[in-house]
Parts: structure tokens; sequence; C-alpha cells
């Protein structure tokens, strides 16, 4: 059938095929938090190191599926729908990344895992570089994709702010919010060579526009300079990846937050913007297991 005739519900269908694919055999399971439910979707080598993902603001976990494959032959894979999308329950309040951090906690636990690999992009990513620096006895290593630890700066809280109010208005998701979110998204090279990438960001349509509103507000408007907490992080391997054209945390940002961490690992990627994790999983998921495969001692992992 033509695309131009599917209706919603085929599109949808379409859009999130390959995710399914690439999580063939997960199980889902919803896990009770102070923001209500919250899904996991849990898959890959029982008896492996587990490997804790979140995703950005306006995603579900599969936007991580591609990590999901690659690793769920070596790793135990967990992959976080945030509160407020996919089929995690929706979110009536700010969520901050103080909450979020309590959220982890509570999938650990209700999972029975000890110890993770906390990894994450845009929003999972400022969660993963301030966890080890609260929560150090729960984190093997951290993984943070196109991160910052920096307060919004003026333009950013003005858009920011104006999207958010616009969104807290609908009852659905506004047709001109896919724009917004590939005008911050995808970079040059997306836009002009990466089809598949720009059709996987018409999956903003789908969400709770108030839920989303929560989020940005909570998790963009509301951040703090983090980077004396990331001074408290130590002898703990932390992973950091920029995206050379992110237009939301510009590469500066990104190492500004690699260099308040002792001893972290900093990388540069081309070609690539804010959601590396879905936009060139094939440049990013080789960098993460390069640094896995160099940590001190892979005993550890099973902790």
């Amino acid at each position: 059938m033509n695309a131009d005739f599917l209706s919603p519900s085929q599109r949808k269908q379409a859009l999130f095929k390959g995710d399914d694919e690439r999580l063939a055999g997960a199980q889902q399971k919803r896990i009770k938090t102070a923001f209500g439910h919250v899904n996991v979707t849990i898959g890959g080598n029982e008896s492996g190191p587990v490997m804790v993902l979140w995703p950005s603001a306006m995603m579900q976990g599969s936007m991580l599926s591609y990590q999901y494959q690659h690793f769920a032959s070596k790793y135990r894979v967990v992959l976080v729908d945030p509160p407020g999308v996919g089929k995690s329950d929706p979110l009536r309040k700010q969520i901050t990344i103080e909450d979020s951090a309590e959220v982890v906690i509570n999938i650990l636990d209700a999972l029975g895992i000890k110890k993770c690999i906390l990894g994450g992009n845009s929003w999972g990513a400022m969660l993963a570089a301030v966890f080890p620096a609260w929560y150090p006895e729960r984190v093997i290593a951290s993984i943070v994709v196109n991160g910052t630890a920096s307060p919004p700066d003026t333009a950013e809280t003005v858009r920011i702010s104006i999207g958010s109010t616009l969104l807290y208005m609908n009852g659905t998701m506004p047709k001109w919010w896919v724009g917004f979110a590939k005008a911050g998204f995808a970079g040059d090279t997306a836009t002009e060579s990466n089809p598949e990438f720009m059709d996987y960001l018409n999956c903003v349509s789908y969400d709770d526009p108030k839920s989303i509103s929560f989020q940005l507000q909570g998790i963009i408007l509301n951040r703090v300079d983090r980077h004396d907490l990331l001074r408290t992080i130590k002898n703990l391997p932390v992973l950091v990846i920029a995206g050379e054209e992110d237009r939301q945390f510009a590469v500066y940002i990104s190492r500004k937050l690699a260099n308040a961490i002792a001893g972290s690992t900093f990388v540069v990627l081309p070609e690539t913007a804010h959601l590396a994790a879905r936009e060139r999983p094939e440049l990013v998921n080789p960098v993460i297991e390069k640094f896995l495969d160099q940590l001190p001692s892979h005993a550890d992992l099973h902790a």
C-alpha cells in the first residue's frame, strides 16, 4: 500500500516494526514507582552483566533497540520507557533527574539487580552521569551519550518554555511538534542522508503531549550545574560520547562534563547529532563495546 494512504495506526505499526524485530524475544515488565508504573523491556543473556539503558526525553526505550540487538548476546539488557511515554503511565507532574535516579533504584530493586552498567542518551545521559555520584554502590560503569551537566542557556530556556507550554494545552500531539523535534534532534547529515532516522522522529507524534510537557519542564528547564557533583565521582569508569552536529548539547558542553569526571573517556562522533544511539548505532556501539572490554576487571561486571 502507498505510504501516503496509511492510517495513523498503520503508520505507527510500520514505524516501530524494525524496533520490534530487534527486540524479538524480550519481555515486558511494569514496575511501580512514585511516577506510576514504568515499563521496562528485558532480554539478552540472563547470566551476563546487566546493562540498563534510558533514552532521551520524548522517546521510549525502543529508541535503544540497536544497542539491545548488539549487546544482548553478552549482556542482560534492560530498556526503560521513562515515565510518560511508551507503555509507562502518563506523567501528571514534573520529574527531575533526582526523581529519575529513584526510578532506576526502583527498577534495580524490582528486578533483583545489585549493580548495573547504566547508560543513556540525552535525558538518559544526564542521569547516567550523576547517578554514580549518588549511588556508587549500584554502578559498574556509566555510558553518557549526548549529555550535559550545565544549566540551560537563555535561548534554550525560551524555546523549551514556549514549546512545553503550548504542548500542555493540547489533548493530542500537534503536527507542528514533529518539526520542532526534528530541528532539535537531527543534524545536517541525518537530514540529508538518513531517511530511516528522520522517519523515526515521527514517533513523537504518538506520545501524550502533557507528559512530554512535564518531562521538558522537569528535565530540561530545571537543569542545574552538576559539575561539582561530578567531581565527587572516583574510581568508576565513565564513557562520554558527543555528536559533532549536536544542536542541543554542543561538543564543548559534553567535553566539560567529561572533564569534570576523573579518568573519564571522551569520544566525539563525526556527522552525528543529538540522538547518536539511534542515528548512528554503527558508530556508537563499537565505542561502547571497546570501552566495556577495556574495564580493569571483567569479573567485576558480574557483581
